[in-house]
């Protein structure tokens, strides 16, 4: 039996929070034999996804295909039109239940090609694991004229599972309870042109001297939408989180990590400056903010965590408060590219998970959605 204790950030995860889920819908079809040898291959090198949560570590025995795998088959055909807008309607439909291991990968099969769903529990490893292992099992389930691909693909890069490499951490006795339930969201997609974020970019280069992101941009342009939504709802004050990913300053992880490798950025905005400043202000103050990411500012953020826990703060103890806030997560790149099982790539790319509040920013060819939950 494998195992390895999780990390201060896994923890936050512990209650099977923030479970990420996509339906991604292939229309040509695909070979549902090879994909489900592909996740039998993986489930070695990628074991903690296919383990199972316990006493504050992941614990893997063997593979169960039964218990991470089903195929469906539905003798209709997908209207895409309905499901383009990932409405509340697609999510209650296609989302999976709760999981008993820590991945799950749901197959249907329509008249007109196959959806395909997979869930990871957030606590065995955030977005870039979470892709950085479909990647991995489209292209074992690609035919091929090389032998020994799998070996080739270990070789490239081999994941780790060092979760606590930076700081030795014991999660006991502090089960989280279950975040409540929000009820029904209303879900909205708005189509932001390109050219309108890199407008506001220029204009904060020539007016205020600095560099902003596309990001800082649709993140300031979220929170605005997120509370006029809620204008009679928010508080004077009104925080934005956001996940930042450290593996690229973190060594100690780097691009191998499958686990969750993030940071959560968090600042304070009053809602009326949100409600009248300009977008462009917005963005600005969102760029200045950004902490400077490093070994050391990370360690003091996991320090951070315990430090709650130790202190009985577990209402803290979570990426953010809907009632307070917002989270906004940047998806814009998400390699959809690297998601071809053999038979092209994904036509629609949907995210099923929807949390009060919330926004995710997401690409349409050269054009960026922003996917708003409240």
């Amino acid at each position: 039996m494998k195992r390895v204790n999780i990390s201060q950030v896994d923890a936050v995860f512990s209650n099977g929070s923030y479970p990420i889920e996509f339906l991604f819908y292939y229309e040509p079809g695909i070979d549902t034999k090879k994909l489900r040898s592909a996740l039998e291959k993986l489930s070695s090198p990628f074991w903690p996804a296919f383990g199972e949560y316990r006493d504050g570590a992941i614990v893997f025995d063997r593979y169960r295909e039964a218990e991470c795998f089903e195929e469906e088959v539905i003798d209709r055909e997908v209207d895409c039109a309905e499901m383009e807008g990932g409405g509340s309607g697609v999510v209650s439909r296609f989302a999976l239940p709760e999981l008993r291991r820590l991945f799950f990968l749901k197959a249907i099969r329509f008249k007109n090609g196959v959806v395909l769903i997979p869930k990871l529990n957030h606590l065995a490893g955030d977005g870039y694991s979470y892709f950085l292992f479909l990647s991995f099992l489209a292209a074992l389930s690609r035919p091929t004229r090389v032998p020994f691909k799998s070996t080739l693909m270990s070789l490239a890069l081999k994941p780790h599972h060092r979760r606590t490499a930076l700081r030795d951490f014991f999660f006991r006795g502090a089960d989280l309870k279950p975040l409540p339930q929000g009820g029904q969201f209303k879900i909205v997609c708005d189509e932001v042109p390109r050219r309108d974020v890199q407008s506001v970019i220029l204009e904060a280069a020539a007016s205020a001297g600095l560099r902003i992101s596309s990001n800082d941009v649709l993140s300031a342009l979220a929170m605005k939408k997120l509370v006029k939504a809620g204008s009679g709802t928010w508080a004077e004050d009104v925080c934005l989180t956001m996940p930042i990913d450290v593996r690229g300053k973190v060594k100690d992880y780097g691009r191998g990590f499958f686990g969750n490798g993030i940071m959560f950025h968090t600042l304070t905005f009053k809602k009326e400056r949100l409600e009248k400043s300009p977008l462009q202000e917005i963005a600005v103050e969102i760029r200045k903010s950004m902490p400077l990411l490093s070994r050391e500012t990370y360690v003091d953020f996991l320090g951070t965590l315990e430090e709650m826990l130790s202190a009985g703060r577990t209402d803290e103890f979570r990426p953010y408060n809907p009632d307070r806030g917002c989270l906004v997560t940047n998806l814009s790149r998400l390699p959809a590219d690297r998601l071809d099982f053999g038979t092209g790539l994904p036509k629609l790319a949907i995210p099923l998970t929807v949390e009060r509040n919330a926004a995710g920013i997401l690409a349409k060819k050269e054009d960026y959605i922003l996917r708003l939950a409240y």
